[in-house]
């Protein structure tokens, strides 16, 4: 990969968070400024960023026109949408739905909880495999090989003191997962989030996914998340019925 293409891809990264100004992305790519303004007049003129009136730079409509139609041909986001809604009406917290892409287990599709709780996952954005209900939930269905290629660059990172940090815990763990049949996420990633989880493949077996409900830890506890499993259950067969 060009150096041109590499600093591009990172300050596309960073703009996605925020927009940012020209100084602050001077600095924080340790870059000459003329440089870094001609990478971002080029990236402007394609229609990837924009530069906003208070002079800051942000993400153009371009790259989020591409990344929807990117994302619309995961098999299991325009099947699984409308469950989805339909699943977090009922529940009442946030949804979450994601799916194994080529090693890695990505958010393809998320209902925010109708209360204004915003949550860390982003669409798009890759799982933390061994701190997410869906990343276990996942892994749960997965063989030795599947699994090790998913896990081969996980840093075992203490979020809270709850998460999982070693690979024998977890495979302890997962075993449990797919005994019950479902993952939960006790505060493990963020310790003010709860989550229950429950992973499908279609009928080749050849496509893996899981369906979350998470919760606000401090109001909602474990027994209340295993209490929403039937309706979370039964949007999930709904969905690996259609992919049958």
């Amino acid at each position: 990969m060009s150096a041109t293409l590499a600093r591009a891809l990172e300050v596309l990264d960073v703009l996605a968070a925020r927009p940012r100004s020209l100084p602050e992305l001077t600095e924080l790519f340790e870059a000459h400024r003329t440089t870094l303004l001609r990478q971002l007049r080029t990236l402007e003129h394609a229609g990837i960023v924009v530069a906003r009136d208070d002079g800051s730079f942000a993400i153009g409509p371009r790259i989020i026109s591409i990344a929807t139609r990117a994302l619309d041909t995961f098999e299991l986001r325009p099947l699984g949408h409308a469950r989805l809604r339909e699943l977090q009406a009922t529940a009442g917290h946030t949804v979450h739905l994601a799916q194994l892409v080529d090693g890695r287990i990505l958010y393809i599709d998320k209902v925010d909880d109708d209360s204004g709780v915003r949550l860390h996952s982003r669409v798009g954005r890759s799982v933390i495999p061994h701190a997410a209900g869906v990343g276990k939930a996942v892994l749960s269905l997965l063989d030795t090989t599947q699994r090790d290629r998913v896990l081969a660059d996980t840093q075992w990172t203490a979020y809270t003191s709850r998460t999982i940090t070693s690979r024998v815990e977890l495979d302890a763990e997962l075993e449990r997962v797919r005994e019950r049949g479902y993952a939960l996420d006790d505060g493990e990633f963020e310790d003010f989030v709860t989550c229950i989880a429950v992973p499908f493949r279609n009928g080749s077996q050849t496509l893996v996914g899981a369906i979350s409900i998470t919760a606000l830890r401090p109001q909602k506890d474990l027994d209340y998340m295993k209490s929403l499993l039937p309706e979370l259950q039964a949007a999930v067969d709904d969905i690996t019925r259609q992919l049958t």
